[in-house]
């Protein structure tokens, strides 16, 4: 008799495992929530120093992210967070970087 697939109520269709994954889901929210800050912030020619710290942190947080990341769902969030930080990371280092004006 041919087993049935049973998915775990509670997991979305990328997480795969239906197990919790507590540091992961941490550190991908941080990641999307950086990537966000650091890409609107680089929008403003004033808010370079914001953009490419939280961008910097974001790439940081992301690329850990990406090492320890069990499930479709993380590494995909955690892509997109990576891309807005390095984005962000990118346009505040060339509009002043991260010490821009305060050193030297």
């Amino acid at each position: 008799m041919a087993q049935a697939f049973h998915r775990h109520p509670s997991s979305s269709l990328f997480a795969t495992d239906g197990k919790p994954h507590p540091l992961q889901d941490t550190l991908m929210a941080v990641t999307l929530v950086l990537g966000a800050l650091a890409f609107i912030t680089a929008q403003f020619h004033g808010l370079h120093l914001l953009s490419s710290w939280a961008g910097l942190v974001g790439i940081v947080t992301g690329a850990y992210g990406q090492f320890v990341s069990v499930t479709t769902r993380e590494r995909t969030f955690l892509i997109i967070g990576l891309g807005a930080s390095a984005v962000g990371f990118f346009l505040g280092m060339a509009r002043g970087g991260l010490f821009g004006g305060l050193l030297g």
